[in-house]
């Protein structure tokens, strides 16, 4: 089986009111769907890049077994770069950047960093709002947790 997660983070601001969003689909050997499944969530207050990373966070989080084979697919080069190049960087400068600054987000990179050390996890970039249905999916998820969020501001 492998799996195809897509994943988004929307924001109101930055900071501001957000959500992620999730699609996950399961395909058999022939690449036929077998299962689907759809994540969401909010924060009142938070960045765009918390909700990108929290998205990818989320989505390695769901996955009941080890040693899946996982692509993620994401609109966002920060989480693609950060876990496939930059990381290794900040392991080891002690999660420190090149200009000897604390890493943002490092609880969040930390979480994830671990997440994909039991899972086969590939990365890929995709260019959001570019009809990738799977990414569409996800934005349109994380638009409803950042609406949700901002509503429970206003309402």
């Amino acid at each position: 089986m492998k799996v195809k997660a897509y994943t988004d983070g929307a924001c109101s601001g930055n900071p501001g009111p957000g959500g992620w969003g999730v699609y996950l689909v399961a395909e058999n050997s022939v690449g036929k769907i077998v299962k689907e499944e759809a994540l969401y969530g909010k924060n009142k207050e938070t960045t765009n890049q918390i909700m990108e990373l929290t998205a990818a966070i989320q989505a390695l989080g769901s996955l009941k077994r080890k040693n899946v084979d996982i692509t993620i697919f994401t609109d966002s080069k920060y989480v693609v770069d950060g876990i496939t190049n930059w990381i290794f960087g900040w392991l080891k400068n002690n999660w420190s950047t090149a200009s000897k600054k604390p890493v943002v987000n490092r609880l969040l990179w930390e979480e994830l960093f671990d997440l994909t050390k039991n899972q086969n996890v590939e990365w890929v970039w995709v260019k959001g709002h570019a009809g990738v249905p799977g990414n569409e999916k996800a934005d349109s998820l994380a638009v409803k947790g950042r609406d949700e969020a901002s509503n429970e501001l206003t309402g």
